[in-house]
């Protein structure tokens, strides 16, 4: 069962609700506002926050608590990031392998997603078509997390990762709209796997009108 709504209060302004679970396991309550701050001169301040307050549906343990905080100062071709997250509660955050979820650290490999979790991330991006180079993009991260729950007399865990991400969608021709993506992630923890991972993904947006 998934279900919500989002409502904009004004183009600068807007809150959602989104009620979701899996019948006899979990169920969760879902709440953001997102900010937009025009600053003039092509520069603006978003500001998204994010909270999910997550229970069992009579089958699980599930019992978790995720806030989670991103800002981003644009200026021109540029976007400067940072976020904070934090779970709280006696699991992690639960969701379907494979899909996606509202925290805010969820990247390539990990989601800092762990039983009493405390993440930040640094972001930076760059849209090349500030230097006249319309379709080209990269962006550039670093998350760490800690203070994770591992179990009576372990020490807390650590993780950190790092994502850089370049594409590039072709703006005309015969490849109009064929898009590269070139992914690379590196990550490193004390309580599970250390990873390094490349991805090149090609995609084809097809206008239907």
């Amino acid at each position: 069962l998934f279900a919500g709504a989002r409502y904009a209060w004004s183009p600068e302004l807007s809150t959602s609700y989104f009620y979701g679970g899996l019948d006899g396991i979990y169920k969760e309550h879902n709440f953001g506002l997102v900010h937009v701050l025009p600053l003039g001169d092509k520069q603006s301040f978003k500001t998204d926050l994010r909270y999910v307050h997550q229970t069992d549906d009579g089958g699980s343990n599930v019992d978790a608590d995720a806030f989670g905080a991103m800002f981003t100062y644009k200026l021109g071709g540029h976007a400067f990031g940072a976020g904070y997250q934090q779970l709280n509660g006696d699991t992690g955050f639960a969701y379907i392998a494979g899909s996606d979820n509202s925290l805010v650290n969820l990247v390539q490999i990990n989601d800092f997603g762990n039983e009493d979790e405390r993440s930040w991330q640094v972001r930076y991006d760059y849209d090349f078509a500030a230097m006249g180079i319309p379709g080209l993009s990269l962006m550039t991260r670093y998350l760490s997390g800690d203070n994770v729950d591992r179990g009576p007399g372990a020490s807390e865990g650590k993780t950190w990762e790092r994502n850089t991400d370049l594409a590039y969608v072709f703006q005309s021709g015969p490849l109009k709209n064929l898009g590269l993506r070139l992914r690379n992630a590196t990550t490193r923890s004390n309580f599970g796997s250390d990873l390094d991972e490349n991805r090149f993904i090609v995609s084809y947006s097809l206008p239907l009108w």
